[in-house]
């Protein structure tokens, strides 16, 4: 790149031109904003997990632009998977298949599988395309932020993450707020890795079937850690009625509390107070810049009010879950 500084906020076209050169940039989704590099460059794969400090192993979803792409990252694309897209795409959902011979293991964690989705956002789409021109067409992306953080969901979210090292195609931000569903079609039967927007019961609508539950065989797919999407602030999960206790019981010890609750009223005593929405969709839309606003606060911890049951929460609850996930006292009343 000769040299030239790069502005921290770029069109369409530099993005595509930084792709087509093996560079990393940050780009729009309707879920999450992605770290972005051209899938089939080893070199430029290797950056992303550089800058976020991702485990090798730890696979990357491939964006492509529609479903006429497929033949070239999967060595077989079942039936199912044809159901699916046609459902589905473009949209929230990285449908796992076995992977083409010719996809880099960088790319998939060293498995033989691979992640793919076509993302519904138009500026990715418009990235995807122009990207196509230039080069290979397929965007490697996870989240555009530090591994095992909470995801980016703006533009300002990302350059919070990278400052003005990763150019950002900033498009707004994410409607939808939380990553894509992944379902495993790489061994034969559907098997849901990450929920998300397309629910279990989406999928059993279009299949005829729910899928099964991820098992000890299930590949490795991003956002499946135990310990995820997780603020700097530890996390306690608790249920309306013990976040008033609670407050007065940190209080007391002389420890500052904040809050994200959808249910329960504002207390007095804690350092800051996010009121969630009651609303599934809207909550998810939501969590992860409350998390990220609440984490700024520099609380001794975060205690979440407990979502609902139901299929409408499950992404939600695996988000929330993950994110206390690291801290040992996180569920404890």
């Amino acid at each position: 790149m000769g040299g030239t500084p790069i502005p921290a906020s770029i069109d369409v076209e530099r993005a595509a031109a930084l792709l087509a050169a093996g560079a990393v940039v940050a780009f729009p989704t309707e879920t999450v904003y992605g770290l972005g590099a051209d899938a089939a460059n080893v070199a430029a794969v290797r950056k992303v997990f550089a800058l976020k400090g991702r485990p090798p192993d730890h696979p990357l979803i491939v964006h492509l632009r529609s479903a006429t792409q497929l033949p070239q990252w999967a060595a077989e694309v079942p039936r199912d998977a044809h159901v699916l897209v046609d459902a589905f795409w473009p949209g929230p959902l990285t449908l796992i298949l076995r992977k083409a011979p010719g996809v880099p293991l960088e790319t998939t964690g060293g498995q033989s599988s691979v992640g793919l989705r076509c993302p519904s956002h138009p500026l990715a789409q418009a990235l995807l395309s122009a990207f196509a021109a230039r080069g290979s067409g397929a965007i490697a992306a996870p989240s555009a932020n530090r591994f095992g953080r909470v995801s980016a969901t703006t533009a300002a979210h990302v350059r919070e993450e990278f400052g003005d090292s990763v150019p950002v195609l900033d498009g707004g931000e994410a409607t939808l707020g939380l990553e894509s569903t992944i379902l495993d079609l790489s061994r034969g039967v559907p098997v849901l890795l990450r929920p998300g927007a397309i629910t279990r019961e989406d999928i059993a609508r279009v299949l005829g079937a729910p899928p099964r539950d991820r098992d000890a065989q299930s590949p490795r797919a991003s956002g499946t850690l135990a310990s995820h999407y997780a603020p700097v602030t530890p996390v306690t999960l608790l249920q309306a009625d013990d976040i008033g206790p609670a407050v007065a019981a940190a209080s007391a010890r002389g420890e500052r509390l904040a809050v994200l609750a959808r249910t329960a009223p504002p207390v007095s005593g804690c350092l800051a107070w996010h009121t969630a929405p009651r609303e599934a969709g809207a909550y998810a839309h939501q969590l992860y810049a409350a998390l990220r606003a609440l984490d700024a606060n520099r609380a001794d911890r975060i205690v979440v009010e407990r979502v609902p049951d139901g299929q409408a929460w499950e992404a939600v609850r695996d988000r929330l879950a993950r994110a206390a996930a690291g801290d040992p006292d996180a569920n404890d009343p």
